[in-house]
């Protein structure tokens, strides 16, 4: 009888650590390669954070401005030294510390944004922001007067070279006159450096500014000597609204909630994705008041062209900047060619060094 008894007990002792077990929260880690105070990229991804910290057995904690390199393997490592569930590494320069990490951790998923290199436990996400891109650059071409728009831009990587380009088009679109100049910053954060980036766009008669960096600094230039600008990331439209125009931006939230379901729901699996604006991940800020209504509708039918898949954005005849045919009449590029973009296209002025 007294073995019955223990048997019973150690049933039930068994049945409670299975409870205990199953019902331990989901660890989700983030890496961010500059301050969540930013307003920008950063801030953009942990608003999408914060939106799976309301999931039921999900929690989430961050590391902000980890420089890409060696200190971004440390974190990463760090976090699955201490049992994280889930880990995502959102810069480009995390690629390679995070699969060195994966490969240690074969139980941990690991998530990389912006990359291409993957593993059995370690997809890769980005967003098809280059059709944001392209509608901003629709409303820059249309707002500019001295045809001379300025980008400032953090690295001559394809993703960057990428929006530049749908930038591009997007303004020769309804002003082929217009040239688009680009002034690299090397950095993804500095905001007195991508402000000092702008002034020189400024200078050379840029009176509209766009740009690939994380903070308002390129918009509250163009503010300060009455141009245009075309923010990133967020509507950051409070830092400069007199010259704020719109903004391609991130939507997070609904594919990192998505992430964290499937890893739940034990169906997540190794992937590669690439979702645009017909998935709601990137979008335009509402636009200004100096924008007219007639742009404003004019952009929200390529929208829902882009949307509907009618208008791909990277259809031939496209040249580069020596006049060569990059892309043959007719023709799309694949997502391939897109993500392995290295060329400027005519109409820009800078060198992709």
């Amino acid at each position: 009888m007294d073995l019955v008894k223990s048997l019973f007990a150690l049933a039930a002792g068994i049945g409670m650590f299975a409870a205990t077990a199953s019902a331990k929260d989901l660890q989700v880690g983030f890496v961010y390669v500059s301050p969540i105070g930013d307003a920008g990229w950063s801030y953009a991804h942990d608003v999408g954070r914060q939106e799976i910290d309301k999931m039921d057995g999900v929690k989430t904690s961050y590391v902000e401005s980890v420089a890409e390199g060696p200190d971004s393997e440390r974190v990463i490592l760090n976090m699955a030294r201490r049992g994280y569930d889930l880990i995502f590494a959102t810069s480009f320069g995390y690629m390679d510390p995070m699969l060195k990490v994966a490969q240690q951790f074969p139980d941990t998923t690991f998530m990389h944004c912006s990359g291409f290199k993957s593993a059995d436990n370690m997809g890769n996400y980005f967003g098809r922001m280059y059709q944001a891109r392209y509608l901003s650059g629709i409303v820059a071409g249309s707002m500019t007067k001295s045809n001379t728009i300025g980008y400032v831009a953090a690295f001559p990587i394809p993703e960057v070279i990428r929006g530049i380009n749908a930038f591009a088009l997007g303004v020769q679109s309804v002003n082929p006159d217009a040239t688009v100049r680009v002034v690299w910053s090397k950095t993804w954060y500095d905001p007195a450096t991508e402000k000092e980036a702008a002034k020189s766009l400024l200078d050379v008669g840029a009176d509209v500014i766009a740009q690939h960096q994380d903070s308002p600094g390129p918009q509250e230039a163009a503010q300060e000597s009455g141009a245009y600008s075309i923010g990133y990331n967020t509507d950051m439209s409070t830092f400069a609204p007199k010259a704020h125009l719109t903004a391609p931006v991130w939507n997070w939230g609904p594919y990192y909630k998505g992430v964290v379901k499937a890893v739940q729901d034990g169906t997540w699996k190794s992937e590669s994705v690439w979702p645009g604006m017909e998935e709601g991940l990137v979008d335009l800020a509402p636009f200004g008041p100096m924008v007219p209504q007639d742009l404003q509708d004019k952009v929200n039918v390529v929208k829902d062209e882009i949307v509907a898949g009618s208008n791909t954005i990277f259809t031939g005849p496209i040249k580069d900047q020596q006049g060569n045919v990059k892309i043959a009449e007719g023709v799309t590029a694949t997502d391939e060619e897109l993500l392995g973009m290295t060329w400027f296209v005519e109409g820009v002025i800078g060198t992709t060094k």
